[in-house]
């Protein structure tokens, strides 16, 4: 790595993240089904139909991963509690196996001398909840806060922090109007509902712990910078209108009580009705904001219905995901985010990482490109430090190979080598190397 911990700011946090549906191995410890597992079952949505019963097995294994973010030197672990898990069905009685796991995993954190830092949900909705509208429902703020009740009633009093919902575009347009991910829909009234219901959820969250006497708790964002393919008008447009779709809609919704014309003109018709009354629950105050940074889009314009247009394959290298290395976007959304959304409140890079076709020769995994990746974003982010945000970690996506969703167990990106036959642990060599900076 071409940094050491030296290079930042005095108390700044390293970190390692990771997912529950994606590693714990769903079909352990009375976890209810999710719309994961009915999408997942579906012919033709996920790589080899691929699901989330076993994952990485965590639930059983969790004392060895934990042991490998500590010998690591980080310093907070960013994991997500399963909705199901808690409430099977979503509502009503709690499922004692589910709380006592989050319970053990929680002080076996706190054993290790890691800072526990939570996202509630990421993306693995009770199966009863879909069938009764999902995110479409209005009634899901309601449903998320009182499992948010649930949750951290039991372990809120050990979080270092927490933030309600993982990536909310992909809660809302990638399954909704993209249809890549659970519930698998393509359909824009849905999407105009699930967008505007995630925040609304989001926000309730944050008044539930608020009221449980919680603190540090923030929002957590995905990015993608738009890139227009050409100088054309056209194209400057449907650049301007995937940043606001993927990114501004959310942090505006949060930040300023409001969300974008330009998006509002495709999705303001399918609206629910009194979503302009609800910015004062979206908007409750947040401690800290989270991006989660992999890559930048191209894209042009088409003659298609809105949003009219459509990606093309940039000229940069590319990850295993077929995702271009452009490390210069995180500094970018960093300083933009700080300047025009958030101000001096503490920003983190919640997630940044890749996938790379990774082979285990000779017990050892020689992964030179992720290290390569990593260096470079790090740069990144110690030019935004250099340019006066405030910045206050970094956490790598992902701590060890897992699901990768309607990619199956094919993509990898984690630190750490996982042989899903045997589930055996490996470290790569970017653990290693981050091991070495993380000591300097």
């Amino acid at each position: 790595m071409q940094f050491k911990r030296s290079d930042f700011p005095a108390g700044f946090q390293f970190g390692a993240a990771t997912s529950s549906y994606q590693i714990e191995g769903h079909a352990y410890g009375g976890a209810g089904k999710t719309h994961w597992d009915s999408f997942a079952a579906t012919p033709g949505n996920v790589v080899r139909a691929e699901n989330g019963d076993i994952g990485c097995d965590h639930y059983h294994l969790y004392e060895q991963d934990l042991d490998l973010v500590a010998a690591a030197g980080f310093d907070c672990y960013r994991f997500s509690t399963s909705w199901a898990r808690v409430l099977p069905t979503g509502r009503g009685t709690p499922n004692p196996e589910g709380l006592d796991f989050y319970d053990r995993l929680t002080d076996a954190m706190l054993e290790r001398g890691l800072k526990p830092c939570a996202t509630l949900y990421h993306w693995e909705l009770p199966s009863p909840l879909a069938d009764l509208g999902g995110w479409r429902n209005r009634d899901i703020a309601g449903w998320f806060a009182d499992f948010t009740e649930t949750i951290m009633g039991r372990i809120g009093d050990r979080m270092y922090s927490v933030a309600p919902i993982n990536e909310p575009w992909c809660v809302g347009w990638l399954s909704h109007f993209l249809g890549h991910h659970a519930p698998g829909l393509r359909d824009v009234r849905a999407t105009a509902r699930a967008m505007h219901h995630v925040l609304l959820a989001h926000g309730s969250a944050i008044q539930t712990m608020r009221g449980l006497g919680m603190e540090n708790l923030g929002a957590v964002f995905n990015m993608e910078w738009a890139t227009p393919v050409d100088q054309t008008p056209q194209a400057t447009q449907a650049a301007a209108l995937y940043d606001g779709y993927y990114n501004r809609f959310f942090l505006e919704g949060v930040f300023k009580g409001r969300y974008p014309d330009n998006v509002m003109e495709g999705l303001g018709p399918h609206m629910p009705d009194g979503w302009q009354d609800d910015f004062d629950t979206i908007g409750s105050q947040v401690d800290w904001c989270g991006i989660n940074y992999y890559t930048r889009k191209m894209l042009a314009p088409n003659d298609g219905p809105w949003p009219g247009h459509h990606e093309v394959p940039g000229p940069l290298p590319k990850t295993q995901m077929g995702w271009e290395i452009y490390p210069q976007g995180l500094r970018d959304f960093l300083i933009r985010t700080a300047q025009e959304y958030t101000g001096e409140l503490p920003l983190y890079v919640t997630e940044n990482g890749m996938a790379n076709d990774d082979h285990l020769v000779d017990d050892v995994v020689n992964d030179q490109a992720r290290i390569d990746y990593l260096s470079s974003h790090v740069a990144a982010v110690k030019e935004a430090i250099a340019a006066g945000v405030p910045l206050r970690g970094y956490m790598v996506w992902s701590l060890m190979d897992n699901y990768e969703w309607a990619l199956g167990y094919e993509k990898r990106f984690g630190l750490v080598h996982v042989d899903f036959e045997t589930l055996r642990r490996t470290p790569k060599a970017s653990y290693m190397a981050l091991k070495s900076a993380l000591s300097g």
